[in-house]
C-alpha cells in the first residue's frame, strides 16, 4: 500500500526546521519543470526567476547567515503564478510548483508548521491528477487502485522516502548539494516530464 505511512508524516514533522526546508526544497527542484513546461506552451509565466528564488533558499540552507529578504522573494513569487482564469492541466501544475515554493518561503519568513505536509501533497496530488488525466477511469474504486499501483505514483514515494532519508542525515554542504541533485531529478518531473 502506497498510503501516506503516519511514520511518513511523523518522521516529516520530527525534522528541524532546517531540514524540513531542504526536504520541501528538494521537492520544489523536482516541480520546476511543470512550471517551465507549462511557460514554454503558455509563453507565459518566468521559470529563470522562480529557479532564482529556490536558488535563494540553497544559499540560505548552505549559509545560515546569507543575509536574504524573503519577504521580497514571496512578493516576487506571487507574480509569478499563472492566471486564475487559466484551468488547465498544464496550469495547474505549474501553480503547485509556485504555491509548493511559496509555503517553503513561509517558513523561511517564521513560522508554518504545516508547511512541509503541504509540500509533500502537493507533489503527491500532482501525480495523482497526472494519472486521472491519462488514465481516463471512471470507475472511483479501479481509479484510488490504478493511482495507488501507477509507476509514477510508487516512483514519488520512493523518491520522497528517498529525500526524507537524506534529509534526516547531518546538513552539511556536500549532503545539501546530494538533496539538491536527488531533487533534480535529472531534469525530470514528478510527473516524468522534462523540457527536453
Amino acid at each position: 500500500m502506497h498510503q501516506p505511512n503516519q511514520g511518513f508524516h511523523q518522521r516529516l514533522q520530527a525534522l528541524s526546521a532546517a531540514q524540513q526546508q531542504a526536504f520541501m526544497a528538494a521537492l520544489c527542484e523536482r516541480l520546476l519543470p511543470n512550471y517551465a513546461l507549462y511557460a514554454q506552451m503558455a509563453e507565459s509565466g518566468n521559470p529563470a526567476a522562480l529557479r532564482a528564488i529556490l536558488d535563494l533558499v540553497w544559499e540560505r540552507l548552505s549559509v545560515r547567515e546569507a543575509r536574504i529578504d524573503f519577504e521580497r522573494q514571496a512578493e516576487k513569487l506571487a507574480e509569478l503564478e499563472p492566471a486564475s482564469v487559466d484551468d488547465s492541466f498544464g496550469a495547474r501544475r505549474a501553480t503547485e510548483a509556485v504555491v509548493a515554493l511559496a509555503s517553503l518561503l513561509d517558513t523561511l519568513r517564521g513560522e508554518a508548521p504545516e508547511a512541509v505536509l503541504e509540500v509533500s501533497r502537493i507533489s503527491k496530488s500532482g501525480v495523482r491528477a497526472y494519472i486521472e488525466l491519462t488514465e481516463g477511469e471512471e470507475d472511483a474504486g479501479k481509479l484510488a487502485a490504478l493511482i495507488r499501483e501507477h509507476p509514477l505514483m510508487a516512483d514519488e514515494d520512493s523518491f520522497q522516502d528517498a529525500v526524507l532519508e537524506a534529509a534526516e542525515g547531518q546538513l552539511d554542504r556536500e549532503s545539501l548539494k546530494a538533496l539538491r541533485k536527488l531533487g533534480r531529478n535529472g531534469g525530470v518531473s514528478n510527473l516524468g516530464l522534462s523540457l527536453d
